[in-house]
């Protein structure tokens, strides 16, 4: 009995982390707008996520190390595609999206990414694509036939098309870090390099060292949105995540991550005045319904 009620609180407190870290990813939309705001494009925004997080990550060296001595040529040129492929690819281009056609929309072409999935999870590990699957797929791809029927104008191709390619970068990220983890490499190994691979590339920029200088320049706010994205939109989501993982099945915490779009369309919607038209939201709605199904299926 009290085995029972204490497996029933562990899926309570895993499923509240699940829901609490797609609440911090949902951020990540509204801070880059603010970033916007003041001044910094897609890549500043990209540059401010990425080096931040990857300075942070840094702590985790020492309890990674055996790990690291013992990666192969093979395994570490995995986790390196991964990186910049899924972590750098995606973030630069889900922030132009944003900069685009805004939050709302960036974030329901983002969560394409399990259409993208179906076919490169075929191509790359051999999985097969069920009838099922294929039948969400047509729904999130008319969602988005829905999402660009309802712009505003022609102007927003561009950040439609790159939005889309921030889905399948998301969707490279999942698949190639599985191809990972079927490797023996620890879900915090894993993190650590897509962070680290991709922040070691942008400091060899002059770009980066300029974005941090003109940073130091403007009021504390900035700071603290530089701070959020590293922090609260990467960081932290990450290790609640892993921690709800060791209270539930993966297929089941996926259930709840469909917090993170709403909860990027909800702060878009209140705080940054982005209302969706009528088509948009049937198009968002079709697009998350196919995400959530698919991850009630696979459960």
């Amino acid at each position: 009995m009290n085995h029972t009620h204490s497996t029933r609180t562990d899926q309570l407190i895993g499923a509240l982390q699940v829901i609490l870290a797609g609440i911090c990813w949902g951020t990540l939309g509204i801070i880059a707008s603010k970033l916007a705001d003041l001044g910094f494009d897609s890549f500043l925004i990209t540059i401010l996520r990425i080096v931040t997080a990857g300075m942070i990550v840094l702590v985790l060296i020492p309890k990674l190390l055996p790990e690291l001595k013992g990666l192969t040529f093979k395994a570490s040129f995995r986790l390196i595609m991964q990186s910049l492929i899924g972590v750098l690819g995606m973030t630069l281009c889900y922030f132009y999206a944003v900069n685009h056609v805004g939050v709302s929309m960036a974030v329901a072409l983002l969560y394409t990414a399990p259409v993208f999935s179906l076919i490169l999870a075929r191509v790359i590990l051999g999985e097969r694509i069920s009838a099922t699957s294929a039948l969400l797929a047509v729904v999130a791809v008319i969602g988005v036939g829905c999402l660009m029927a309802g712009a505003d104008s022609f102007s927003f191709n561009s950040g439609v098309l790159i939005g889309l390619l921030s889905g399948v970068c998301y969707a490279l990220y999942g698949i190639l870090g599985k191809k990972a983890m079927s490797k023996n490499h620890s879900s915090y190994l894993v993190f650590f390099s897509s962070v680290t691979v991709s922040a070691a590339t942008l400091l060899i920029l002059p770009t980066t060292y300029q974005t941090y200088g003109a940073l130091f320049e403007l009021p504390v706010q900035a700071w603290a949105f530089a701070l959020g994205l590293g922090l609260i939109g990467t960081i932290v989501p990450f290790f609640l995540y892993m921690s709800a993982l060791q209270k539930l099945p993966a297929s089941t915490a996926s259930v709840f991550t469909i917090v993170e779009p709403l909860t990027a369309i909800a702060l878009a919607v209140f705080l940054l005045h982005q209302p969706l038209t009528i088509m948009q939201m049937i198009g968002t709605l079709l697009i998350v319904t196919a995400t959530a199904a698919n991850a009630l299926i696979k459960r």
